[in-house]
């Protein structure tokens, strides 16, 4: 067991924000404070530090109650501004995914298809406050006789409307490349031929959970940042994967670890939910996603001072190889590289792009970090930690 020399808890933290005295730092600052005062220090000074991301997070949805209806109705189909809800849950329980396309769109039957309107966009428009069509068909019985339901909804027609997310935030990501002859369209953009661009999605030394690589204060419960809104952290995602090569900070150097999230939908804003259209591909939310992270003591100040420099991730083919369940490292570089604006890969420059905002990204850091300063946001103390391997 480690023996620290500072030791701080959750609910001392938690005293310190109520009475006004906590230090709260973004993880971008985080970096420089530890490179002058070091670990032991910097967790002296610091009791929080804040995080954050904002980019497509395509495993997002919603969970939402439909309202009263006389005579009533079991809905057997759904469509919210004609894309279609998941019905089978309940009378009037539906669920809508984000990526679900509207219910007329040509997909890519017309290539590449645009993918103009789907979930992440009528998500989008119900945290606007603006009027969607409801429709509602059902076969009919005893104690719900209603065929069929068309009226106009906003969210404060809804009883309930949580976000609920499967899969975001995920711990580092691949950068997309494509070496074949043609222009490829992938949910990690387009992506031109022979080594044409690369794209990568993370916002690196924000990033929520590259700042507590092996998650020892995240868990179910902790409270987060999520669409501009307060929302907590259910357990972890679906594709949750901490068993991946780390570096020598015991930085996964792949995707690994993901969250599954909630947090109620009239708290958001759409500013921090945004629906996306990804040519060729399909259609997505682009999620504001932050985290807290309480400095219980210098491992958590080292932890979250890493910087672009110190995380790498994998160069992959995504014109060949991906599609064919191959994951072939071209490179490993880091994220000061891509950054950078190009990576060599086989003696050629290649220029690089985001599809995370890290402008957006820093954004939601400060927020957070006002909101803990001002003692409008507490930590939430996980009852049970996400999974992880043992550490390096």
């Amino acid at each position: 067991m480690a023996h620290y020399q500072v030791n701080k808890t959750f609910k001392e933290i938690n005293e310190k924000i109520r009475s006004g005295k906590a230090v709260v730092a973004t993880a971008e600052e985080m970096i420089g404070i530890v490179r002058k005062h070091g670990e032991v220090e910097a967790a002296r000074k610091i009791d929080v530090v804040t995080t954050g991301t904002f980019s497509p997070m395509c495993s997002s949805g919603a969970f939402i109650n439909l309202g009263p209806c006389v005579p009533g109705i079991k809905a057997t189909k759904v469509w919210l501004n004609g894309v279609s809800a998941y019905a089978s849950l309940a009378a009037l329980d539906v669920y809508l995914g984000a990526t679900e396309p509207r219910q007329d769109d040509p997909l890519n039957n017309i290539y590449p298809g645009e993918f103009l309107y789907g979930g992440g966009h009528v998500i989008q428009d119900l945290v606007a406050g603006n009027s969607i069509t409801l429709k509602a068909e059902s076969y009919g019985s005893h104690c719900y006789p209603s065929r069929c339901l068309d009226k106009k909804v906003t969210l404060a027609d809804l009883p309930f409307a949580r976000l609920c997310n499967p899969r975001n935030s995920t711990q580092n990501y691949n950068c997309a490349v494509n070496v074949t002859k043609k222009t490829v369209y992938t949910y990690m953009g387009t992506l031109r031929p022979s080594l044409g661009n690369a794209n990568y999605c993370t916002s690196g030394q924000l990033s929520p959970l590259l700042n507590d690589a092996y998650y020892q204060t995240i868990g179910t419960g902790t409270h987060i940042f999520l669409g501009g809104g307060s929302g907590y952290v259910l357990c972890s995602g679906t594709q949750h994967n901490p068993e991946v090569p780390r570096n020598e900070k015991g930085l996964p150097r792949k995707p690994a670890g993901s969250l599954m999230v909630f947090g109620d939908l009239k708290q958001m804003h759409p500013r921090w939910l945004v629906g996306v259209s990804i040519l060729g591909y399909g259609c997505s939310l682009a999620v504001g996603l932050g985290i807290p992270i309480p400095i219980l003591n210098e491992e958590m100040a080292m932890r979250t001072a890493i910087s672009d420099e110190d995380i790498v991730t994998q160069v992959v083919d995504y014109g060949h190889d991906y599609p064919l369940g191959k994951s072939t490292c071209l490179a490993e570089v880091s994220y000061a590289q891509l950054k950078s604006g190009s990576i060599r890969i086989g003696g050629k420059d290649v220029p690089t792009a985001s599809l995370s905002s890290y402008v957006r990204a820093r954004e939601i850091a400060e927020i957070l970090k006002k909101w803990i300063g001002r003692g409008r946001f507490e930590l939430g103390e996980p009852q049970e930690l996400l999974p992880v391997k043992n550490k390096v």
